[in-house]
């Protein structure tokens, strides 16, 4: 069996990679430990302060302290999945129109396929700007607000404020989690605030999302189900929320 430093070093990598775990996730994974170990392990490594727990399971410290995530991390994680729903979400692309673009990793993507075509694009993503900074027919925003060193992206009321003087015909969003009980939500409540705000604008929300965001609880909501149009997924979306999203008529391509 692994060694009780390689176990917690194997737990704090995945805390961090979906944001919060909950400890039947971490019983699952790490089944050929007693249930004692681990939250003996969780304990150790919350003094730590390598991870934080919670009630029912644990977060990153990274989602704590609301940097929802590094995106130089995040960029490196699922690629095929996120090139494929770039390569989608391509295709819904409207020219002559008014786009906002969320910061992340997805969208980091979608940037980099973008069409060299006559668009307003509004991005609060420093990654998704650079990506876009090739091309020479659309015109490329980035709202004034406070950088998020971590995400790469700019959030704040300045960002707000200026998000909420234009009407877009699109948004394309990216988020962090999506349960049931919560609806999408991601670590940083700015980052959250920024989001339903470029919603409200939008006559199209367009979420980006794969698999891997399903069924994890992040801190700060961001809108419920119902309340975006359409969800350009990898393909591999798990059955039940494919059923929730037919219930509620949301498009998944």
């Amino acid at each position: 069996m692994d060694s009780m430093e390689t176990r917690r070093n194997a737990i704090v990598e995945l805390i961090n990679e979906h944001g919060t775990v909950s400890f039947s996730q971490l019983k699952e994974v790490f089944s050929y430990v007693s249930e004692m170990t681990l939250r003996t392990d969780l304990r150790i490594l919350d003094e730590a302060k390598r991870i934080v727990r919670i009630h029912g399971g644990a977060k990153s410290v990274q989602v704590v302290v609301g940097t929802d995530d590094y995106l130089s991390k995040r960029a490196v994680r699922n690629i095929p999945e996120k090139l494929r729903i770039a390569e989608k979400a391509v295709s819904l692309l409207r020219p002559d129109t008014t786009v906002f673009v969320d910061s992340g990793s997805t969208t980091t993507m979608l940037a980099r396929q973008f069409p060299n075509q006559s668009n307003l694009i509004y991005t609060t993503g420093l990654s998704c700007a650079t990506e876009l900074a090739g091309l020479s027919r659309p015109t490329v925003m980035i709202p004034g607000g406070r950088l998020n060193r971590y995400s790469q992206s700019v959030y704040g009321i300045s960002a707000v404020k200026e998000l909420e003087r234009v009407n877009f015909s699109q948004a394309f969003l990216g988020v962090t989690s999506y349960s049931h009980d919560t609806g999408f939500t991601c670590g940083s409540n700015e980052e959250a605030i920024l989001k339903m705000t470029a919603i409200r604008q939008s006559e199209q929300v367009i979420v980006l999302m794969d698999s891997s965001k399903v069924g994890i609880r992040s801190t700060f909501r961001i809108c419920g189900l119902e309340e975006i149009d359409r969800i350009v997924s990898d393909g591999n979306l798990p059955d039940g929320f494919l059923e929730e999203c037919r219930r509620l008529h949301v498009p998944v391509i």
